[in-house]
């Protein structure tokens, strides 16, 4: 007879992480499988490192609430743990005078999402904070920054166990089918066996909808799109002190400038749809980036950037397709007890992670 637990929770990336946080602080047992034999290997550690604001997601949906509510969550935890989280801000830029609109567009936007701190800049007032941009105008977000994302799972994790939760590593969910009180979980590994749960958090990222896929009606699921981004560093030290981002483009924020704790710049992540997990990047399409970058900053220097790593957005939506919003999938929209699945937990999960635990805990709350 299976062993029998609270809560499962698949995944321990950042998101996975911090709902069994939130899980475990309201007095839950909470067991963590994750398939790698580290937490945050995946998206995780594979992203910007960046704290966004909440300025580019529709009104009303789950990414700006949740990016919004968690952007504060997570200033406040970092300055309370000693967290490197420093609010660095960025200058989102218009590069032209067509671009103008839509920069007018983020800022009315960014408003009706709760962000009232941007400030518009004319090009002299851009450069005076940045002498090496380019642009005509921007916006400056005093609320953006970045942090140490590794740093911040290591105290998810360390809140979680302390709480009582568990994680166990190189366990895999293979599969799993409900009885009429529970889900008896298939775990693959070094050591296959079986675990019955009351509820299970599906929070698996990459791999969310092909679990999902096993434990219940496709017709209830989104299609999985794999979108990687390829980032490239410089060479030499960048001039620059905040973070740069063009005006967006289809399926992602453009290839911006971020910095890392050190001050070292980064490029990216492009756009480049694949059908399987590849994390090699090819240094040909650093050719794009330097046409892009140049975009704001003209003075790049030839043979600068070197290839660095990619990272792989779990997109339910497709090529030329609007982004989706984040869905986390409970009993009331699926139909099948006991469950929970997150899809499309893309940007700006690690903002919104400390808001979107605390959303599960309250989900699982609410069936009591």
């Amino acid at each position: 007879m299976a062993e029998l637990v609270e809560i499962v929770v698949a995944g321990g990336g950042v998101v996975g992480l911090a709902i069994a946080r939130a899980l475990a602080l309201g007095g839950r047992e909470v067991v963590v499988l994750e398939a790698a034999t580290a937490i945050g290997t995946g998206i995780s550690s594979r992203n910007s490192e960046v704290v966004h604001a909440g300025i580019y997601y529709p009104p009303g949906s789950l990414k700006a609430r949740l990016c919004v509510e968690g952007r504060q969550r997570l200033y406040e935890y970092c300055d309370a743990r000693g967290i490197a989280a420093p609010r660095i801000g960025k200058l989102i830029v218009a590069t032209n005078m067509a671009e103008l609109a839509q920069l007018e567009s983020i800022r009315t936007r960014a408003e009706q999402n709760g962000v009232r701190s941007l400030r518009w800049l004319d090009a002299g007032e851009a450069q005076c904070l940045e002498p090496a941009l380019a642009c005509v105008a921007a916006l400056h977000s005093p609320e953006t920054g970045i942090v140490d994302s590794h740093g911040l799972m290591l105290a998810y994790r360390g809140d979680a166990e302390a709480a009582g939760a568990a994680i166990a590593f190189d366990a895999p969910v293979l599969g799993g089918t409900r009885t009429d009180a529970e889900w008896v979980l298939e775990i693959g590994g070094a050591e296959p066996q079986e675990l019955a749960c009351r509820w299970f958090i599906n929070a698996t990222g990459l791999d969310a909808v092909a679990l999902a896929r096993k434990l219940m009606p496709e017709a209830k699921l989104p299609q999985a799109f794999l979108c990687k981004g390829s980032y490239f560093t410089l060479a030499a030290r960048a001039p620059f002190r905040h973070l740069i981002y063009p005006t967006p483009q289809p399926g992602g924020l453009g290839v911006h400038l971020t910095l890392d704790l050190a001050g070292q710049a980064r490029f990216g992540p492009d756009t480049e749809w694949i059908d399987r997990i590849d994390y090699a990047v090819d240094p040909a399409r650093g050719t794009g980036f330097y046409q892009a970058i140049r975009r704001y900053w003209p003075d790049l220097p030839d043979n600068a950037l070197q290839p660095a790593y990619s990272g792989i957005r779990p997109k339910i939506v497709g090529p030329h397709q609007s982004d989706a919003d984040f869905r986390l999938d409970g009993p009331e929209t699926h139909g099948a007890p006991g469950l929970i699945n997150l899809f499309g937990i893309e940007s700006p999960g690690l903002t919104a992670s400390l808001a979107i635990g605390a959303l599960v805990s309250a989900m699982v709350d609410a069936s009591r």
